[in-house]
């Protein structure tokens, strides 16, 4: 089954991403955190992106395109994948389709996720990630603490504010949103493939209640 996950940033995805994949045994493929890896090491891919994502901006195409061609293609992928983070654009939606159709594959289901902005900057600037690239678990300070402070749960890791988890990045990044991705929502409705849900406080509705919701409806097909 291949699943992709939209969203604005900050809606929960890797959240959901991560319980699916558990239940499902498929692997979460985030281009963020693949991004986020080479610039860690220093890359010539992650000094590519960094300028990008630095200034809140999407990294080009052809780029991105490449690099989840290039996993996709991993043997653990064989039984599909849930894609965090891509497409992002249309011009990326036309080259998956292309993709999965030599491998004989297709879209299975799109989670398109909604979030009050104003909910969104809070949980972002909120939120903390594991700084094992291994373990990736994912908190918010306010919401979802850890139950030492600074501490993984899962791992004992110490917990990391991302780069480009500001305020002023964070509004870049929901501009830049809802231009280039947004209008993939209309692009899989048309696809008859897309499963909307909101995440919100406001009622009491987050990302693991929206992906037990998800479970059950992916067994009831």
């Amino acid at each position: 089954m291949n699943i992709i996950m939209l969203g604005a940033p900050g809606t929960g995805k890797g959240t959901i991403a991560g319980i699916l994949s558990e239940k499902l045994g498929i692997p979460q493929i985030s281009t963020g955190d693949i991004f986020r890896k080479n610039i860690k090491e220093g890359t010539e891919l992650g000094k590519l992106a960094e300028s990008y994502i630095s200034k809140g901006q999407l990294v080009p195409d052809e780029v991105t395109i490449k690099i989840v061609e290039d996993r996709l293609n991993k043997p653990d992928a064989k039984n599909g994948v849930i894609l965090d983070g891509f497409p992002r654009t249309i011009v990326q939606a036309d080259r998956l389709k292309e993709i999965l159709k030599a491998k004989g594959e297709n879209v299975d289901i799109t989670i398109n996720l909604e979030t009050p902005e104003d909910e969104i900057i809070e949980r972002i600037v909120n939120r903390r990630v594991c700084s094992n690239q291994e373990c990736k678990a994912v908190y918010n300070v306010v919401l979802h603490p850890p139950k030492v402070e600074g501490k993984c749960d899962k791992c004992g890791s110490d917990l990391i504010t991302r780069k480009d988890d500001k305020v002023e990045t964070v509004k870049s990044r929901l501009e830049q949103y809802f231009t280039s991705t947004s209008p993939l929502v209309e692009y899989y409705k048309n696809e008859g493939i897309l499963y909307s849900a909101t995440v919100s406080k406001t009622i009491n509705k987050l990302g693991e209640d929206v992906a037990r919701d998800l479970i059950e409806y992916l067994e009831s097909k």
